[in-house]
């Protein structure tokens, strides 16, 4: 099975550069004016999984709630500190989860559209 994460978004350029120069995603692929469309795939190569944002004239009508999380799980604290450095270079900076659990057991970030995103370390490793 392989896994693709589509959001629609009014924020494509904030989004990329979220996603690849804080988080460091690289991007695998993308298109433009598909069917009126533009979007890019966001991930690790040699996955089976990847974060997909499109834009297009109709504009994205979102309305996130706290308990609306994207988890990243790296493999150690080095990492995880890593990306909340490169986050407060950019002015972004963590937030108090909602749910006791990422609370206690991670760090989140809230990206340009306002979703959460989580990072916590692998516990299998």
């Amino acid at each position: 099975m392989k896994f693709r994460y589509a959001r629609h978004t009014n924020n494509l350029d904030s989004l990329i550069s979220f996603y690849q120069n804080i988080i460091g995603l690289e991007k695998l692929g993308g298109f433009k004016d598909h069917n009126g469309y533009d979007g890019v795939f966001l991930g690790l190569p040699n996955q089976d999984w990847h974060l997909e944002f499109t834009y297009s004239n109709n504009k994205a009508d979102h309305h996130p709630d706290r308990d609306d999380l994207i988890v990243f799980y790296l493999d150690s604290e080095e990492e995880v500190q890593t990306i909340i450095d490169r986050a407060k270079q950019a002015d972004i900076l963590p937030i108090t989860s909602q749910n006791p659990y990422w609370h206690e057991n991670g760090i989140e970030l809230t990206d340009p559209d306002g979703f959460g995103v989580i990072l916590t370390v692998n516990s299998s490793n």
